[in-house]
């Protein structure tokens, strides 16, 4: 049965302040959550300081993981400009 939040990796902007919502939320260390999604505790640590964004590959594997762990987020496009 398909959970009550769904997402679209490619309309989710996986900014530093959401990655570390998500983080936080599953109660998770960086090294946690790199083992959760198969990378090393720097890129998390690098996405967290906006350094990086998640791509492809690991943008849809934050998408599951969010879903899964009912994290709520605004999938309303940001527009350049407006807050």
């Amino acid at each position: 049965m398909a959970g009550k939040y769904k997402y679209d990796a490619g309309k989710l902007d996986w900014d530093a302040k959401t990655i570390l919502a998500l983080r936080k939320h599953l109660e998770m260390t960086q090294e946690e959550m790199a083992g959760k999604l198969g990378t090393r505790q720097q890129t998390i640590s690098e996405w967290e300081k906006g350094m990086y964004q998640p791509r492809g590959a690991s943008a849809k594997l934050l998408t599951i993981v969010a879903e899964g762990s009912k994290f709520k987020y605004d999938t309303a496009p940001i527009v350049k400009g407006k807050k």
